[in-house]
Order: structure tokens, then sequence, then C-alpha cells
């Protein structure tokens, strides 16, 4: 879901008050006039990088909601995001210039680029901006004090803006400078359009499901998501289990699933979690036939065997035809979709089959449909599907924290305001 342009009419920032969970998340009509004034934004342009060029421009289209509202009431727009991981030190494959370049594109209008984050090259670039305009600051992560939170790092960046936006909700489960650090120092501090809609989506999961509630999980590790399974057993009403991680849940049950990938210390726990969905009344679908290899490699010789007999040797890298029908069939008469990784090793064609599958059955239900960001959001646009579906969120790792019930610094940062 692209968070769209419907709120630029006019010059005012107004608009209707939204709630969420216990408390109201401030928003851009919170700001007040922000003609002239600079307002820190932050944003979550961590994009892929090819040849030095964005290779996926999805959470760049994503953030043009905010930065239109607030280009349109004169603001003066310092932008800021982290890129990569470089540690504290400065990277030059990862420097934001392409996503500067990518982002004039899309708005029809030069951004000017600091070469650095609160050093000489940024101060001038905020001193320059003219009402409506805006630049953008230097790969955060450049700086070891935006990991850190670091407080002289977290002044520094106050001191450059007069209020502060936070859009990133990609980056929202995390207690850094950007994130956390400056919206104690500088008020007003407020959610953008993207970070409101993302927050309102997956309250609405959690909150208000239409029924049937069907939950899509997949990708490599259970570890990473039996806090969500746990979350989300008291709310869903069926449970899909695809990806590397479905082969813990096969072997949990007693299965011999050859070399797939099996978490041994997890096996307890997914135990309880099918004990617990069987208490609830949840119904738990686990693949009946899976695309096997000889070997973990895309040009690897593939099989399709049921999930009961699979041969000494082998791995499992997809769930097989009989599986994705019987799981389009759970899909299809759904009210609530949440889906959240891959079924297989969808980059490679011989192991895709599985994930185009699920996502065909999610764009085609007539329910509410969210794609819980990742792998999943990247097989969606893959497959030309998005559009299709309800909400395509643009943070795996944050809305999975989300769900699973934890509360986000960033989004805390904002609510817990005098």
């Amino acid at each position: 879901m692209t968070v769209g342009d419907a709120a630029l009419a006019g010059t005012s920032l107004g608009g209707a008050d939204a709630e969420f969970g216990p408390g109201r998340l401030p928003g851009l009509d919170d700001l007040g006039a922000v003609e002239g004034r600079h307002v820190l934004v932050r944003v979550d342009f961590n994009v892929p990088l090819d040849q030095g060029r964005v290779a996926d421009d999805l959470r760049i289209e994503e953030s043009l909601a905010t930065i239109r509202r607030l280009r349109h009431a004169g603001a003066r727009m310092v932008l800021m995001s982290h890129l990569g991981r470089p540690e504290g030190a400065v990277v030059e494959s990862l420097r934001l210039a392409p996503v500067a370049q990518r982002l004039s594109e899309l708005l029809g209008d030069e951004v000017a680029v600091a070469t650095d984050v609160v050093g000489d090259s940024a101060r001038r670039m905020v001193e320059g901006l003219g009402d409506g305009h805006l630049g953008l600051l230097e790969n955060l992560r450049f700086e070891a004090g935006e990991e850190a939170n670091d407080d002289t790092f977290a002044d520094a960046l106050a001191g450059l803006g007069q209020a502060y936006v936070n859009d990133a909700f990609g980056a929202a489960h995390r207690a850094h400078a950007s994130v956390v650090g400056v919206p104690a120092r500088l008020r007003p501090a407020v959610a953008g359009e993207l970070l409101r809609a993302e927050v309102e989506v997956l309250s609405r999961l959690l909150a208000s499901p239409e029924r049937p509630f069907v939950a899509i999980l997949g990708g490599a590790k259970v570890s990473d998501k039996l806090g969500v399974i746990s979350n989300l057993l008291e709310r869903v009403d069926r449970l899909i289990v695809g990806g590397a991680m479905a082969f813990t849940f096969l072997a949990a049950r007693g299965y011999d699933v050859g070399t797939s990938r099996v978490e041994e210390d997890r096996l307890d726990d997914v135990r309880d979690l099918l004990a617990r969905a069987e208490d609830a009344g949840v119904e738990v679908h686990l693949p009946i036939d899976v695309a096997v290899a000889d070997h973990f490699a895309e040009d690897a010789d593939r099989r399709e065997v049921p999930a009961d007999a699979m041969p000494d040797g082998w791995m499992g890298l997809d769930i097989g035809p009989d599986t994705i029908s019987r799981y389009a069939a759970a899909i299809g008469d759904a009210g609530t979709v949440l889906w959240n990784g891959p079924m297989g090793v969808f980059e490679w064609d011989a192991f895709s089959a599985g994930t185009n599958g699920v996502a065909r059955a999610v764009a085609a239900c007539d329910g509410f449909t969210v794609i819980g960001g990742g792998d999943s959001a990247a097989a969606v646009r893959k497959a030309g599907l998005a559009a299709q579906v309800s909400h395509v969120s643009t943070g795996g790792g944050a809305s999975l924290e989300f769900l699973e019930g934890v509360d986000l610094p960033g989004v805390a940062a904002l609510a817990q305001q005098d």
C-alpha cells in the first residue's frame, strides 16, 4: 500500500486525529506552522544499491507523502537516514548520493546532499535551504554515535532543526540517536504519514482483525519468529508455516527431514507452540510435500516428495505443489491475512514456486491483506502483485517486533511527550 498524497490540498498540515492503542501518536497536524522552519525528518532510505544506483526504491517512494506535505507547507527539510552497516566508519560504497539522486528524480527537483552528518558540510547545507526545499545528511551510521545513541552526537543532530518528524518505521525498533535521542531533545516531535500508517495497520491486526485471521510465517529461522507466533496464537484462526523454519516444525512432529535446516535447540519450544495452538483451536498448516535438493545450490538436482518421505542426504528448499494448493485454500476465504517470510529459497527460480504461489493467493484474497516487509515484500513486488495487497510494510524487523507486542523505541519516543 502506498500512503498516498490525499492530504496535499491547501498549505495546512491539519487533518483528522488518529488513535493508536492506549494513547494518541502525534502526527504532522501537531507540528503547527512550519513555513521557514528547519524540520529534521528521519526517513528510512536503507535501500539496495546496484552499481551506484538504487535497485529498489519502495522505501523512498513511501516517504514521499510526508515529504510533499512538509514541502507544500514551506518547511525547510533536513532528511536523515542510515544505509547498510558501516559501523561508525566512512564506507564510500554506502554514501547516500545515489539515494539523493533517486529522490530528486521522484520529486522532479534537486535534493541537496551533505558529505558529512553533523560537520561543516551538513551545517552549510542546512543554512542554505529555502522554504519548501530539502537536503539529505550523509549516512547516519558513518558516525559511531548513531547506534550508540551518544549524547554529544544526539545534541549535534538536534541542533540542526527546530522540529522533528520520524517517518522511518523500518528503524523504529532501534534505540539510536536519530530515533530516540533527537526527539528527547527537540519538540515538537511527531510521526510522519508512513509511520502512522504502519502503526495503524499493525494495530488493527492485533486489536480488531476480520475473521478468519490467517497468519503465514516463513523464512530461515524459527527462533526469529517464536515471539510473534506466541503472541499471534491468541489472535489468529489459522497459522501457515513455510520456509526453512517449517522443517523444525516437521522435526518436532517426528518427521525425518534429511539434511534440511533444523534448530535442534528450539524443538521443545515448537512442540509447546503446537500444543498451545491445539488447545486454542488454531489450525496449524505445515507442508505435506516439499521440493528438495541434493545440496544447497541454485543448480542442484531437484525433486518433489511427500513431507514424510524425504530422502536421506537431501534438504528441503521449498514447499511442494500440493502444499501450495492447500495453503491457497486456507488463505482464500480469510478476512485478514498477515504474511511474513518466504516459503523457500525464492531468489532461485527452481525453488520460488511456493513463495510465488502464496503471493498469488494473498493477492487474490478479498480480505485485509498485510505483507510484513522484508523478503515477503520483495517477493510480491517481484511478482508484480504489490498493488493487489492492502498494505506492504517497509519494516520487516520492526513489524515483527510490533506484532510480538514489543514497544518500539521510535514510537514510544513520540508517544511519551508532555
